[in-house]
């Protein structure tokens, strides 16, 4: 086979693996939505949907990963190829563990069904979603078009979720402190506040990694994280 051929098939395998990403990017982006709107209306049902729909997103990961192995091993890619193909790896890994938060937030989601609201709660939340979301889709948007100025403006909007959510953080503790039966509550909204602060950090890398394809380097600016509550990277989900 020539060279030419091996570029021609390498080009298309990467235009299905690609498919393949903005596919699952935009399952992901979904279970965000619904995450969140299920939380505001406390449908019990579109959370379980969300747990449920976590499955796709997962099995999307592992055909991505597998897709990128076969190319690899068969069209021998040249540094340059070898580059995208890997930061696709990272990608879809954030992906996933996005959908991941997601789901966690929808487990939470049927807990607080359960209790009293606390008012003005889930409307500070969904502005916070939103803004991931629309982080994510500006990220993915880099990705395709290899667009690095894109993708740097995704890192500094992270700055302003972990304004969002420093602020969420102390409003639950206020409502804590004023009343004892807002306790469990408010503990199971911060935990949704900081799994979608997370979601943020990896929407930061995705963007980070498109930096990196398109210039070949990583930004050369740390990146400086404003959430100051807490130096724990992950955060306990809900229990199965």
């Amino acid at each position: 086979m020539t060279d030419g051929h091996i570029a021609t098939a390498f080009d298309r395998d990467l235009e299905d693996i690609q498919a393949q990403i903005m596919k699952m990017g935009g399952l992901v982006e979904q279970a965000i939505q619904h995450a969140m709107q299920s939380l505001h209306m406390r449908d019990e049902a579109l959370a379980e949907e969300v747990r449920s729909q976590d499955k796709a997103i997962d099995a999307m990961e592992e055909q991505v990963n597998e897709a990128v192995a076969r190319m690899i091993a068969l069209r021998a890619p040249t540094a340059i190829d070898l580059r995208l193909a890997l930061s696709v790896l990272k990608i879809s890994g954030n992906l996933e563990r996005i959908g991941d938060y997601a789901k966690n937030m929808a487990k939470r989601t049927t807990v607080l069904s359960q209790m009293p609201a606390i008012n003005g709660s889930t409307s500070a939340l969904r502005r916070m979603s939103r803004e991931v979301e629309g982080m994510l889709k500006s990220a993915l948007d880099a990705y395709i078009h290899r667009d690095a100025d894109l993708a740097q403006a995704v890192l500094a909007q992270d700055h302003d979720v972990d304004q969002m959510y420093n602020a969420l953080f102390r409003e639950f503790l206020t409502f804590m402190m004023e009343d004892p039966r807002n306790i469990t509550p408010c503990m199971h909204l911060h935990f949704i506040a900081k799994n979608t602060e997370r979601m943020g950090d990896h929407v930061t890398s995705i963007a980070e990694q498109v930096i990196y394809l398109v210039t070949g380097e990583m930004p050369d600016t740390p990146r400086v994280k404003m959430d100051k509550t807490s130096t724990d990277p992950d955060i306990a989900p809900a229990s199965t």
